[in-house]
């Protein structure tokens, strides 16, 4: 065992591990001697069945040629690890050829064991990513490299997806004309450059509305316009842009949320060029994205509700090939925002326009953009403020609209708030000036039951309506949290440390009994993550609703240095893998309904040991929580 710790200690990216990891490594460990010079992988052929970690003796690896000659040969002594691009990279099959030399002595690690360690620990797998991309900047292993068949299969097409950047693909230039010109002037400038949005400036040069091809055939064409009119007239708003550094996925999801086909790229404070969503989509044919196409085109509550059960599929793949967790959620969330403004559509279509402005807003995991497949409904419904002799007519069609709205996204599938935490309720839904009532309440009359209250209202998102009045409610908030609260925070505080990680005194995984099985909640696990980021964000007035976000802005705050930020990080978004792939396989392969319980018989070893690194840090958060907000470190 000491001598198997010591060669991983020597070895890369073993050496990257703490020591507890390693011990679980070297138990996974199998032993191989080669008595012979032996032709141990054929290159797009041999099944990998996990890594080898070469003790002695010699590696020979290289590529067969179409003439069977070896290729880019390399020569690996002890300490070396091969397999791990070909296990994340290639489909696990193996990417060259190798040829072990008689008396080679290798041990070798399970690949399920592998990637348990590439989930779990971000440096060891970013070591494969780096060595990968220099050894793809040589022209002959370029040549070699065979990319899988289909995107399906493909990890390297959906890295290029979700971890390729704006600035690092083409987009298109910006075409624009004057408020004044003439429809057909515009049309006839989208024909000589071949574009099918033409963006329209005012006199100061900004950029303040475009044109389509669909907006001349709507309203043009169909209504009979003069072409003489000016552009002006029918152009589309608003204006919707991103960052050039932003990444492709982020691009569609922004898209997709605001309802628009177009965006600009903003380069330091300048627009310097568009991309399209159908561009974007049609390059990424079998990406998840465009399901999220296919459920806003969805007419009925039965066909959102098929469209809902196939997520824990995309899921899967998605998870399958390696994205990150935190992608995953924001996929999620994509969809079920998707399929709740189409069921709000459709009971506004039902009931009428509503008689004042609203936002239907989402709060909880929802509001923060973190949901998983076990979900019920936390929204609620705020309105403007109406004259008297309205607010009955107003309250009585919200709370109509709210009840139809939840009933039939319970139908879909997303079930009741057991807490009552819904717009459905009567105390969710109401005028702006009693929300900000009820936040100054909870703030100035700190108990335990207003701290969970207000916790769970701070994570609040517009959905749908006028987003000017949840605007309204986090300035008034904003205020508010700038006035002496050392007893509210304290209350803040302690909620955070409501629940505890699963972690017992001899550091071992603290388990429950269900049934047969011995399990432990891994929502519980992750809650003191979300809670004390929560506490921080409050502190700070950060009013992203994202942890994963929160957690960035609070790090160029300096509020977490850069090793808290990277710990809490990838501690939350490895549980959070490990939850949706737990819930995906009850729905999927069980045929069980979805819930928060992991049993501990099918976690690895490694696993297990990660899940305590993992919690040992949240306990260290925690204690700085005592101590800063409630004083005492006892709790």
């Amino acid at each position: 065992m000491t001598n198997k710790i010591e060669l991983l200690k020597s070895t890369l990216p073993f050496n990257t591990l703490p020591v507890e990891v390693l011990e679980s490594v070297a138990d996974a460990l199998n032993e191989v001697v080669f008595k012979k010079d032996t032709l141990a992988y054929r290159q797009e052929v041999t099944e990998m069945s996990g890594v080898d970690i070469l003790v002695e003796g010699e590696y020979e690896t290289f590529f067969f040629d179409a003439a069977e000659n070896k290729r880019s040969v390399e020569i690996h002594h002890s300490p070396y690890c091969f397999g791990g691009i070909s296990v994340l990279l290639n489909r696990t099959k193996a990417l060259k050829s190798v040829i072990a030399k008689k008396g080679t002595k290798i041990f070798t690690l399970p690949r399920k064991d592998f990637m348990d360690l590439c989930n779990g620990y971000d440096d060891f797998f970013q070591f494969y990513t780096t060595d990968f991309g220099k050894r793809m900047l040589d022209e002959e292993f370029a040549h070699f490299f065979k990319k899988p068949a289909s995107f399906e299969e493909s990890y390297i097409a959906s890295e290029q997806f979700y971890s390729r950047k704006i600035e690092g693909i083409a987009y298109k230039d910006i075409v624009y004309c004057d408020l004044d010109t003439p429809i057909f002037e515009a049309a006839r400038l989208m024909a000589e450059n071949k574009v099918s949005c033409l963006f329209v400036k005012d006199k100061r040069g900004e950029i303040v509305g475009y044109v389509t091809d669909m907006t001349l055939r709507d309203n043009v064409v169909a209504k009979c316009l003069d072409a003489q009119n000016k552009i002006s007239d029918i152009m589309d708003n608003p204006i919707v842009s991103i960052a050039y550094t932003s990444y492709l996925y982020e691009a569609v999801l922004m898209m997709f949320r605001t309802k628009t086909k177009y965006l600009l790229i903003e380069q330091e404070g300048k627009y310097v060029g568009f991309l399209s969503r159908n561009r974007l989509l049609s390059e990424h044919a079998q990406s998840p994205l465009v399901f999220i196409q296919s459920v806003k085109s969805a007419l009925t509550i039965q066909e959102l509700t098929e469209k809902w059960k196939r997520v824990p599929h995309i899921v899967t793949q998605l998870l399958g090939r390696g994205v990150h967790a935190e992608i995953v959620n924001q996929v999620i969330t994509t969809i079920a925002d998707s399929i709740a403004v189409k069921v709000i559509d459709k009971v506004i279509g039902e009931m009428g326009e509503p008689p004042a402005k609203f936002v239907f807003m989402v709060t909880g995991s929802e509001g923060r953009k973190e949901q998983t497949l076990k979900t019920d409904q936390d929204n609620a419904i705020i309105y403007e403020d109406k004259a008297n002799e309205q607010r009955e007519l107003v309250r009585e069609y919200f709370l109509e609209f709210a009840k139809q709205v939840s009933d039939q996204l319970n139908d879909i599938g997303f079930v009741y708030c057991k807490g009552g935490y819904m717009a459905s309720n009567p105390q969710w839904t109401h005028s702006l000036s009693h929300w900000q009532r009820n936040y100054k309440e909870w703030i100035e009359e700190s108990v335990p039951e207003n701290a969970i209250k207000f916790s769970t209202f701070f994570d609040c998102r517009f959905l749908y309506g006028d987003k000017t009045i949840i605007t309204q409610l986090k300035n008034f908030l904003d205020t508010e949290l700038q006035k002496p609260m050392g007893r509210f925070f304290a209350h803040i505080g302690k909620n955070a440390l409501q629940y505890e990680p699963p972690l017992t005194f001899f550091n071992s995984i603290r388990t429950q009994m269900i049934g047969k099985s011995e399990v432990f909640n891994i929502k519980n696990a992750m809650t003191p993550i979300v809670d004390l980021v929560r506490v921080y964000a409050l502190q700070n007035r950060v009013f992203e609703e994202n942890t994963g976000e929160r957690i960035k802005i609070l790090t160029q705050m300096d509020v977490f240095t850069q090793q808290q930020s990277h710990e809490l990080m990838q501690s939350y978004y490895y549980l959070m893998s490990l939850r949706l792939k737990s819930q995906a396989n009850q729905i999927i392969i069980e045929k069980t309904a979805p819930d928060n319980y992991i049993p501990i018989e099918r976690l690895t070893k490694i696993e297990r040991v990660t899940l305590k690194e993992i919690f040992k840090t949240i306990q260290n958060f925690q204690l700085g929580i005592k101590m800063r907000f409630t004083g005492n470190v006892l709790g």
